[in-house]
């Protein structure tokens, strides 16, 4: 029995594993006329699934600690083994798919094909990022209610959604956005800084019940909803965005 939690984090790893193999099995449709490069290419459908494959892990690792609260068999083992799987499915994962968007950023530009592999290296940053914020997490004993810096899978979740939202073509005006290499590095570099920094993010726990505690949560929950009832995929940055907005508002007026 008390082994179970720890198989339900080794799926959340597998279920990375396979996003990594989805996001490294994708090849930008490029289209060719009289020998002229035309930029047009669509997402290949196998990035969606590798971010399909990363909510997946998410669900997952929320039920592993559930599982292991509920049997009463949480264990450091179980706690350093969750923090291994998370590395792979909300760093380096991400990190590949990041890769392969600014490879399709670059390759609708002249000549963009043949850009060099040095502009697409940051992507990797992303990763070591999360692998630095795990280790910190692990070495602390203060962050059961609030944590320091934003939650690995937070981040690992909001890059997920970047091939969703262009593959749904929901709003071509956020797509173009989505795809420019300057957006891609500069959330690289913010995402990168938030999960390394010392801000305080609330943690979705509750210690008690009272509104006045948990008005955050409840603005977050409430604007999650109306963003999934009207942004579709568009509502994952939206409400990523609000929780670190609402998290560091009640730093302030902590």
């Amino acid at each position: 029995m008390k082994q179970i939690p720890n198989l339900f984090t080794l799926l959340n790893l597998f279920a990375g594993c396979l996003a990594i193999v989805f996001a490294l099995q994708t090849n930008s449709i490029i289209i060719y006329l009289n020998d002229q490069y035309v930029s047009s290419f669509n997402i290949p459908e196998k990035l969606s699934w590798a971010s399909i494959c990363i909510i997946i892990a998410a669900v997952i690792d929320f039920l592993d600690g559930f599982v292991a609260r509920l049997l009463k068999a949480t264990s450091e083992m179980g706690k350093q083994l969750d923090s291994l799987s998370d590395v792979v499915s909300f760093g380096v994962a991400p990190s590949v798919i990041l890769y392969q968007l600014l490879r399709f950023s670059f390759a609708r530009e002249e000549n963009g094909l043949e850009v060099s592999i040095i502009w697409l290296l940051p992507a990797f940053i992303l990763a070591c990022a999360a692998a630095y914020r795990l280790a910190k997490f692990n070495l602390a004993t203060d962050q059961q209610y609030s944590f320091k810096g934003v939650p690995v899978p937070a981040v690992g979740l909001l890059i997920a959604s970047f091939p969703l939202i262009l593959h749904f073509d929901f709003m071509p005006a956020v797509n173009n956005i989505i795809i420019s290499k300057w957006f891609l590095y500069l959330s690289i570099i913010v995402l990168s800084y938030l999960m390394v920094s010392n801000h305080n993010m609330m943690a979705l726990k509750f210690s008690d019940f009272t509104l006045k505690n948990n008005l955050p949560k409840v603005i977050l929950l409430i604007v999650a909803i109306i963003a999934a009832l009207f942004l579709q995929w568009i509502a994952v940055p939206v409400v990523f965005i609000f929780y670190v907005l609402l998290s560091l508002t009640q730093k302030k007026v902590e």
